[in-house]
């Protein structure tokens, strides 16, 4: 709960930013008319997606919201900001790509970067870690929703074989996304077939439909992402926090706030952590005192202890011992 909570919100604060525009002071918020407009379309996507799959499922919802907003905007000829508009403001080219090459030199950097290991072990472990935990986690979210159980041995397998061979081509290293799933799993996606079309949809826009892609409104985007944000946030768990141990509930509260200030990384190590030192000091009120029939020469009492014994285990052996 802690992770989806934390990465909702994560993706709730990362879509403000298409709120603004670049000035020569800087990025400002948009106003006025321009502001209203995009809040329309947003709004006009959400409800296309929320009462959608309730009318047929044939469709994708997503799909059918984008879709209808960028005709509005193109047949109303709203003057609104694009994907294109978008990327050309923060200095990029467009979409339009083309297939990788491979990265031959790649094998020349090994002998060239000795003084350097350290940094990029340390970095690759991060890396790794960040994008396992996302996946996995992701993975048991996507299980939740579908009551099905995927194989997180199999996850990782072909998310590490995937990353080594896109790097050999000058590709960035990747995870499951847990936005895309949603949509995809919301959609009707259940088995391989679903994610491999994502991928040749992908690939395709990106090598031939790339005019078409650049004219879809931002706010068709941010509309689907908030209701991404909404369908990932664990709504339950705000009742499940004042029904729980207040153990939980701080590992739970402590994981989403971490996860927005730092890493999701970081978020689990923490929640780890703090987890283990709830479960120890839980665990050392578990002894017991069994009292031994027979006396030392002196008549003293002999007891037996009973239970794991941490740090904590101090506190309740200061108690009056009652015998069993």
């Amino acid at each position: 709960m802690g992770f989806v909570n934390g990465l909702a919100i994560v993706i709730f604060l990362s879509q403000l930013s298409l709120f603004q525009e670049n000035t020569i002071n800087g990025p400002q918020w948009i106003s006025g008319l321009e502001l209203y407009t995009m809040l329309a379309l947003i709004a006009v996507t959400m409800f296309i997606m929320y009462f959608l799959p309730k009318i047929t499922t044939k469709v994708p919802a997503a799909l059918i919201a984008i879709v209808s907003v960028a005709l509005i905007t193109i047949l109303g000829n709203i003057d609104v900001s694009t994907v294109g508009s978008f990327i050309s403001d923060g200095g990029g080219e467009g979409l339009k790509g083309s297939l990788p090459v491979f990265q031959g030199q790649i094998f020349d950097l090994i002998y060239t970067i000795e003084g350097h290991w350290d940094l990029i072990l340390s970095t690759a472990v991060l890396l790794a870690a960040v994008g396992l935990i996302e996946s996995l986690m992701t993975l048991n979210l996507v299980d939740e929703i579908t009551q099905t159980r995927g194989s997180g041995n199999r996850e990782c397998l072909a998310q590490g074989g995937a990353n080594f061979l896109n790097g050999l081509f000058g590709g960035m290293g990747g995870c499951a996304m847990i936005g895309q799933s949603i949509i995809n799993v919301n959609s009707g996606g259940r088995g391989r077939l679903s994610g491999i079309v994502a991928s040749v949809s992908l690939l395709c826009f990106i090598l031939f439909g790339s005019n078409i892609i650049e004219q879809i409104p931002i706010a068709a985007l941010v509309g689907v992402m908030f209701m991404v944000v909404i369908g990932t946030f664990a709504w339950n768990s705000i009742k499940f926090l004042m029904m729980v141990p207040k153990s939980d509930a701080l590992v739970t509260i402590l994981v989403t706030v971490v996860t927005v200030l730092e890493d999701l990384a970081v978020a689990v190590l923490v929640g780890v952590i703090v987890s283990a030192l709830v479960f120890a000091w839980k665990s050392a009120s578990k002894i017991r005192a069994t009292e031994r029939p027979s006396k030392t020469e002196k008549g003293a009492k002999v007891y037996e202890i009973e239970g794991p014994l941490f740090f904590s285990s101090t506190n309740s052996l200061n108690k009056p011992i009652i015998p069993l």
